[in-house]
């Protein structure tokens, strides 16, 4: 829908409905969405999203009470435009962006920003580990209209000198009530990497992959104790109830291989982050569960009855996955690929992959590949699914590619500019705009347009045959009958 075409439907459902303000909500103790959900009510951010899916309101509502479905919606996150993940409605996408403690800075963090947003991720994650953190997140959450998440533990590790020994929870508390207060959306919180799973990575080829989970993994050992943000979960619930920050469930034990998924460390946790949703819905706080990872072809379909049936239907949000680990470089498609099936058997959020990954810290041109393989990958889920509308764009862009309509199939493009570039790149001038014809086949061997010419050879003898039986009725086939038969058989 076009975006003067949500602003009526938006102005329609506004005025049927008598939404609570942010301003109600923030006279309570508890400002999230789940919370007034369970109460019947429909908040403003419930009419939005209404309105940016085309789904009734009350539809929504009863799915982020169940808990199917959460709209990440920080009230400190002013420039915030509301969206929702979930199975009811479209396959969303998220973007990776963030420093390291060796590269980048805040203005080629606002760029990745600014790329992603463009080209259509939903939802973008600061992963950032060093330098000034505060300072990027606060830019990137004021410039920001879509949730950002982040990892507070990145940060707690930062701010105890890099040892993951020294974390407390106290730190990791102090730091999480800050980014909540700054506007944060969503938090990864590797609660689910209890002290007795660690040992079940010992036949692993790769180990725990997770950055947060290996920290926690480690703390654990060391302490010889049980993970603290297991055992203080409802004390970030508190937190998060304040200011409507989501749970994303973090992926600890995730595989990072195809050799070890599926394994026994991967499902042990996912039954903890089950039973961490459940504690966090008590709260009437929104949760998501993070996915794999790395897994074959054959086990996709796997992890999302795993998931619906351990975390209770919880969104599922996945990293991919990765469905081959033999080309670096290439984990944008890699991942596309695993993320296409498991969007289309029921994921609601794609974590994007990048070139870069498993090799180096993403730039803007590496967000923008990752960004494009994954919206075509959530896409194609849609259109697998048969949501409603999913199908629209592909019809348009192909009845523009079959009438040589090049300036049409450009708009249409998930990347226009690079389709366009492609395209100019042997027919720059722009009289080849107009042309019924492209370089791969030129005009002696385009099959569009011979069909073309086959369809109105078509056109012509269908009129034909019905003057013909106008004039003599009784007649059978005539042989223009036969031969608009053979211009079809020879299409």
């Amino acid at each position: 829908m076009s975006e003067s075409g949500n602003s009526r439907v938006s102005k329609k459902i506004t005025a049927e409905f008598k939404p609570v303000n942010i301003e109600e909500r923030k006279r309570h103790s508890n400002v999230s969405q789940m919370y007034w959900a369970r109460q019947g009510k429909i908040t403003e951010e419930m009419l939005r999203v209404a309105a940016r899916e085309e789904l009734e309101p009350e539809l929504i509502r009863s799915e982020v009470a169940r808990g199917r479905m959460i709209i990440p919606a920080n009230i400190n996150h002013t420039s915030l435009e509301p969206m929702c993940i979930g199975i009811a409605a479209k396959c969303k996408i998220n973007a990776n962006i963030g420093n390291s403690a060796v590269s980048s800075n805040v203005a080629e963090e606002c760029e990745k920003l600014n790329r992603a947003v463009r080209l259509g991720a939903d939802t973008v994650m600061d992963l950032s580990t060093g330098g000034d953190i505060d300072l990027i997140r606060t830019v990137l959450i004021k410039q920001s209209p879509i949730p950002l998440g982040t990892v507070p533990i990145y940060q707690a590790l930062q701010e105890v000198g890099g040892k993951p020994e020294d974390l407390t929870i106290k730190a990791m508390l102090e730091v999480i009530e800050r980014q909540a207060r700054q506007g944060v959306d969503y938090m990864t919180i590797h609660a689910g990497v209890l002290q007795e799973y660690v040992p079940l990575v010992r036949d692993r080829l790769t180990g725990i992959v997770s950055r947060g989970g290996s920290m926690m993994a480690r703390w654990c050992v060391a302490h010889k104790k049980q993970n603290f943000l297991y055992e203080h979960f409802d004390d970030i619930c508190e937190i998060f109830k304040h200011y409507d920050v989501s749970f994303s469930l973090g992926d600890g034990m995730r595989p990072g291989s195809l050799h070890d998924a599926s394994d026994e460390a991967q499902f042990a946790e996912l039954k903890t982050l089950g039973e961490l949703t459940s504690r966090a819905w008590k709260h009437d706080i929104q949760v998501m569960i993070e996915g794999p990872g790395h897994i074959p072809m054959d086990q996709i379909k796997l992890q999302i009855e795993k998931e619906m049936a351990l975390c209770h239907e919880a969104p599922f949000y996945t990293l991919g996955p990765v469905v081959t680990d033999i080309a670096p470089g290439y984990d944008h498609i890699t991942s596309a690929i695993g993320a296409a099936m498991i969007g289309w058997y029921g994921a609601s959020l794609l974590c994007y992959v990048t070139p870069k990954e498993h090799l180096g810290l993403p730039n803007p041109d590496d967000v923008r590949q990752g960004v494009v393989a994954y919206k075509i990958a959530a896409h194609a889920a849609d259109v697998a699914r048969g949501r409603k509308g999913a199908r629209q764009r592909d019809d348009e862009i192909s009845k523009a590619r079959f009438k040589f309509d090049w300036k049409r199939q450009f708009e249409l493009a998930l990347d226009p500019e690079t389709a366009q570039k492609m395209h100019d790149e042997t027919l720059p001038q722009a009289d080849f705009k107009e042309t019924n014809y492209c370089s791969m086949c030129g005009p002696q061997f385009c099959s569009m347009n011979m069909s073309q010419d086959l369809t109105h050879l078509g056109k012509e003898c269908q009129k034909q045959r019905a003057e013909k039986r106008c004039d003599e009725p009784g007649e059978k086939t005539s042989n223009i009958e036969k031969g608009e038969d053979d211009a079809v058989k020879n299409i």
